[in-house]
């Protein structure tokens, strides 16, 4: 049950990184809330988590209903403490063949939800003088990548985002931190040719894929008492390549 326990919000915790951060959270005495878009999603979050959290439908893309279910939340079971932003989504195309819906969709799930979304809990988080806010970035917000302009473009601006964020609220003792994978095993790596994946490795001096569990026990550190110093900086887990 979620008496006693501190409360965290996980979005798009379907996937395969977003589910193990829901997973490991609610361990560690967490109540957790994992978002889908679905029914169906909501169905398999609450399985996952069991009396440990539950699944919620929010729309990233609406700001009315991101407020309206964090309201819900904050009255039924108490304010957040932690925010993880793990939504997002990604269109693999070049400059002159990216269409404006798939610019606007990307930056509207990858950035202008996690304003909507961190704007809605950090009144309380004030309030109270206490609360994590984590987002999920990319390493290709940090390098770029061919063929992923308005990806690398959402994921560079939450840079900025998080870093000022997290001057504004140092003092009420508030982090807000970035974890910037680099390439993960998940469905979309799945897709990958074995020619493309021989690439990849070249430029990953630890020879493999990271994994969910690598992401998810970067969350759990930032969202303890131990990672209090920590603020404004953004994580690379990436098995050692280059970001710069």
């Amino acid at each position: 049950m979620y008496q006693g326990k501190e409360i965290a919000l996980v979005t798009g915790a379907t996937g395969e990184i977003g589910q193990k951060i829901a997973q490991e959270l609610s361990k560690q005495k967490r109540f957790v809330f994992g978002s889908s878009r679905t029914k169906k999603g909501v169905k398999k979050i609450k399985k996952i988590l069991d009396k440990n959290g539950e699944g919620i439908i929010i729309n990233v893309k609406d700001p009315d209903d991101i407020k309206k279910k964090i309201n819900f939340i904050n009255m039924n079971f108490g304010d957040i403490n932690i925010l993880v932003n793990n939504i997002g989504i990604n269109y693999n195309n070049l400059l002159p063949k990216i269409s404006i819906f798939e610019w606007e969709e990307t930056l509207k799930i990858n950035l202008t939800s996690i304003f909507h979304l961190s704007q809605s809990v950090i009144k309380n988080m004030i309030k109270k003088r206490k609360g994590r806010i984590i987002t999920i970035g990319s390493i290709i917000g940090s390098i770029g990548n061919s063929g992923q302009i308005s990806y690398s473009s959402s994921k560079s601006a939450l840079i900025g985002f998080h870093k000022s964020l997290a001057i504004e609220v140092a003092s009420r003792k508030i982090t807000v931190n970035i974890i910037s994978p680099g390439f993960i095993m998940s469905n979309m790596t799945k897709k990958l040719s074995k020619k493309q994946i021989d690439k990849y490795l070249l430029n990953i001096p630890m020879k493999r894929f990271g994994t969910a569990a690598d992401i998810a026990n970067v969350v759990l550190f930032l969202s303890s008492k131990k990672s209090s110093y920590i603020t404004g900086q953004v994580i690379h887990v990436n098995g050692g390549m280059q970001t710069t």
